[in-house]
């Protein structure tokens, strides 16, 4: 994609990587519109991004993914970059008495939502390309946060099927593979010791200006070239 003059938007931008390739994009001569659930969150992003605009919307119901896009394509029809950034990360064990209720959220934001926002965005005619952003952990995953792997390996899936289908269309498909950062995906203070967004984010703009439609940063990457015995050797180590 190119980097520039662009206008973008970025569901759950707000905060965490959202808000870090918000910022980027920014810095890079885009119009960036940026949307989640919380006003709070979103005002406070605005007061560090200026010119960023703000969407209040709940993508976990349908009625608000079909208002979102309603907006967008009255007040922005040439919104031509669609980023599926939201997701909600879970630790928990099946025998939590609330498991189901938690997963049934999970699989809703991360995996229904984004599926629904990009059949109803590639209805934009000037739609040219979308990232959606899964994990290092949908090729191995953490046993704590059982649900959230299981719904970015199904991203993961979904996203190659897309690329595929869409290969004679104008349409670019990206996929963003993040591994643990510092964020407060799942509660503040789970991943401190993890790398920080920015440079997760400084390292995906050298891949896309190189091109590349896989974007890796440190364990991803090695996870994303895993064979069966590595996955395994992962899987051990990570859920010993």
């Amino acid at each position: 994609m190119k980097l520039t003059n662009n206008k973008i938007l970025i569901t759950g931008g707000a905060t965490g990587i959202g808000f870090g390739l918000a910022e980027r994009y920014i810095q890079e001569n885009n119009t960036v519109i940026i949307c989640g659930r919380r006003e709070s969150a979103l005002q406070e992003a605005a007061t560090k991004l200026p010119s960023v605009i703000t969407k209040t919307c709940d993508l976990s119901h349908e009625a608000g993914r079909i208002e979102l896009y309603n907006w967008i394509a009255e007040n922005h029809s040439d919104l031509n970059v669609l980023i599926n950034n939201a997701g909600i990360q879970n630790w928990m064990n099946i025998g939590d008495d609330d498991f189901y209720e938690k997963a049934s959220d999970e699989i809703t934001t991360n995996v229904l939502a984004p599926l629904h926002l990009t059949k109803l965005f590639t209805q934009l005619e000037a739609l040219e390309t979308i990232i959606n952003v899964t994990s290092g952990l949908a090729f191995v995953p953490l046993s704590a946060v059982p649900v959230y792997c299981g719904t970015k390996a199904f991203m993961r899936s979904f996203t190659l099927s897309l690329r595929h289908s869409l290969k004679d269309s104008k349409i670019e498909v990206i996929e963003m593979i993040p591994p643990a950062l510092n964020t407060d995906l799942g509660g503040k203070g789970i991943h401190d010791a993890h790398p920080a967004v920015s440079d997760f984010v400084e390292s995906v703009f050298e891949q896309m200006k190189a091109g590349k439609t896989e974007l890796t940063f440190g364990t991803s990457g090695d996870r994303a070239k895993a064979n069966n015995d590595t996955i395994s050797e992962y899987f051990n180590r990570m859920n010993p």
